[in-house]
C-alpha cells in the first residue's frame, strides 16, 4: 500500500472532481446491479437500504493475525472473506491459516499473484500492464484457489493489487467471468498496515474511532460496506489492530448490524 490511497478515503472525492469515476454506462450497465455502488467497473459498496457489512480480509507478506481473526469470526458465528496474493499462499507457514479459512466456511479468493501496480497513484486512467501481463498474473493465482479446493469459476469475486484500478482493469477482468470489488472508502481501516516509523501512520485508536465516525455520519451509516482489514501488517508495526477486532464487531452488532460474505453482498444484485 502507498501513502496516496491512505489520503484515501479522501482520494474517491479528488477522483469524483477530476471526472476520473466510472461511469454507469459502462462495465455497470454489462452486469447491472442497481443496488451496488460502481467505480470505474468495480462494486464499491453493496446495498445500503440493509445492516449488513462483508468482512474483507487481505493478505500479502504478513499473515500474523490470521489465528487470532479467525477465533474472533469463531466466536461471532461471522464468515468473512479473504483474499491472498500467491506470495501468501506460497508461504508455507501459512497454509494452515489457509486451511482452516476454507474448512470453517470462508470466502476465499485472488488478490493477484504478485501483487502489480496496475495504474499510476496520479493518472488512474494510464495502465501499466498489458491485457496479457494482467491475464497471465490473475490466472497464475488461480492454481493456488485450486489446491485448496476452490474453484475460481465459482470464486470469482476477487481486490486488485493496492485497491487501486481502472476500466481496462474492471473490463479484463469481466472478460475473465471475474467480478472485480473494492473496499468501501471513508472508515481508513485499510491505514491498517502502516508502521509506527511511517509518515503516514494511522494508530488502532484512530482506525476505531474512524470507522465509528463514518458508522454515525454518513446517511446509511455501514450499510454494504467492504470493511477491509489486513491479515498482517509485519514487525514494522506494533499497535496490531486486528486485536480489536473481537471490541469492534461487539459495538458494530450492538448497532444491529450483521455479517456476510462479499459473494452474499454481491451475487443476488448482478446478472
Amino acid at each position: 500500500m502507498l501513502y496516496s490511497i491512505l489520503e484515501g478515503d479522501g482520494i474517491m472525492i479528488k477522483l469524483m472532481a477530476l471526472g476520473l469515476l466510472f461511469s454507469e454506462t459502462g462495465c455497470a450497465s454489462l452486469l447491472g446491479g442497481g443496488k451496488l455502488t460502481w467505480v470505474r467497473g468495480g462494486i464499491e459498496r453493496g446495498p445500503t437500504d440493509e445492516k449488513k457489512i462483508s468482512l474483507v480480509f487481505t493478505g500479502g507478506s504478513f499473515g500474523e493475525g490470521g489465528e487470532h481473526i479467525l477465533n474472533v469470526l469463531k466466536k461471532h458465528g461471522i464468515k468473512g472473506s479473504f483474499f491472498f496474493t500467491g506470495d501468501f499462499f506460497r508461504t508455507r507457514e501459512f497454509d494452515p491459516i489457509i486451511r482452516r479459512i476454507v474448512n470453517e466456511g470462508h470466502y476465499l479468493g485472488t488478490h493477484s499473484d504478485k501483487h502489480p501496480l496496475y495504474c499510476p497513484w496520479e493518472d488512474v486512467n494510464k495502465t501499466l500492464v498489458t491485457k496479457e501481463e494482467f491475464t497471465e498474473d490473475v490466472k497464475s493465482s488461480f492454481k493456488y484457489l485450486e489446491k485448496y479446493g476452490v474453484n475460481p469459476k465459482v470464486n470469482k469475486y476477487w481486490i486488485p493489487p493496492y485497491e487501486w484500478y481502472n476500466e481496462d482493469i474492471s473490463r479484463w477482468s469481466n472478460e475473465m467471468g471475474l467480478v472485480l470489488f473494492n473496499y468501501s472508502p471513508g472508515s481508513y481501516s485499510n491505514a491498517d498496515y502502516t508502521g509506527e516509523e511511517d509518515s503516514n501512520f494511522r494508530s488502532s485508536d484512530f482506525i476505531y474511532g474512524k470507522i465509528l465516525e463514518k458508522e454515525e455520519k454518513d446517511p446509511n451509516g455501514l450499510n454494504g460496506f467492504f470493511l477491509l482489514i489486513h491479515i498482517g501488517a509485519g514487525p514494522g508495526r506494533k499497535d496490531k489492530f486486528f486485536v480489536r477486532l473481537d471490541a469492534l464487531l461487539k459495538e458494530l452488532e450492538k448497532r444491529g448490524y450483521s455479517f456476510i460474505r462479499v459473494d452474499e453482498m454481491i451475487a443476488p444484485h448482478i446478472k
